[in-house]
């Protein structure tokens, strides 16, 4: 998976939103109306990204309080994320590498893995040992909520059409 942990993608039809981004572009002001049709994307998602949030928080802690909190640094880097036009166009939520986490960079899926978890040292030292995270914490956020969230990404790109049509000049 390029560019970290586990994303929540919806599939919306391709060739309707690459279809919807070609019109944008025609349009004199297309710039704005893509930030725009991006925008509503984002805001349709971000109640599965906060639900995301809050599954990583509700996980066990044992930290010790030194550095960066695990489930603080994992809940940050979630968001959604919308693109348009290029190799992938689509709208998901995201939860990005976390690169400063003590040398952990992949946090979040190891700690939403179904089995196995992560190896670490016992408070920097030897010997290893396996730590265990709230398994499928990530998944469980979309589980039920899916349809709902794929509908608002809809009614947004559904919005944005009808806008354009509605700027056609009738001949």
């Amino acid at each position: 998976m390029p560019g970290g942990g586990p994303p929540f993608e919806l599939s919306c039809t391709h060739e309707g939103l690459d279809a919807l981004v070609r019109a944008i572009r025609r349009e004199a002001d297309g710039k704005a109306l893509r930030k725009e049709l991006a925008k509503n994307m984002r805001e349709a998602l971000k109640p599965g990204a906060v639900m995301a949030k809050s599954g990583i928080m509700a996980m066990p802690s044992a930290g010790t309080g030194i550095g960066p909190g695990l489930r603080s640094s994992i809940a940050k880097k979630i968001r959604p994320e919308v693109k348009l036009g290029g190799r992938w166009s689509g709208a998901r939520v995201k939860a990005f590498k976390t690169p400063g986490l003590r040398r952990f960079p992949n946090a979040a899926k190891r700690t939403n893995r179904r089995s196995g978890g992560w190896r670490t040292l016992t408070y920097g030292r030897e010997p290893w040992r396996t730590q265990e995270g709230k398994r499928q914490w990530f998944d469980r956020a979309f589980e039920n909520d899916a349809d709902l969230y794929r509908q608002a990404v809809h009614e947004a790109m559904e919005a944005m059409a009808a806008r354009l049509i509605s700027n056609i000049p009738s001949r």
